[in-house]
C-alpha cells in the first residue's frame, strides 16, 4: 500500500501521461465504474498504468489483480489494499 492514498485524480493523471486520453472520452466525468475497454483502454494500456504506479508509487499489482481490476475503482482499490 502506498503511503498515501492514489485517489481517483491521481489516477487520471497517470493514465493521461502514460496510455494518453482517446478522443471521444472524458476522463473528468466520473471514470470509477467505467470498465478501462469502455474508456477506450486496452489491456497493455492498463499494464502501462500499472507499470507507472509501481514506479511512482512503489506498489506492484500482480498480474491477475490486475486483470481482475477492470476499472478504475477496482484499480484504485487494488493500489490501495481495499
Amino acid at each position: 500500500m502506498p503511503d498515501k492514498a492514489l485517489d481517483l485524480n491521481d489516477l487520471r493523471r497517470i493514465i493521461q501521461e502514460s496510455a494518453g486520453v482517446d478522443q471521444g472520452v472524458d476522463l473528468d466525468d466520473d471514470i470509477s465504474d467505467i470498465e478501462f475497454q469502455e474508456l477506450g483502454y486496452d489491456s497493455i494500456a492498463v499494464m502501462e498504468v500499472a507499470a507507472r504506479i509501481t514506479r511512482d508509487y512503489g506498489v506492484t499489482i500482480d498480474d491477475e489483480t490486475l486483470a481482475d481490476a477492470t476499472t478504475p475503482r477496482l484499480l484504485l482499490d487494488a493500489v490501495n489494499g481495499g
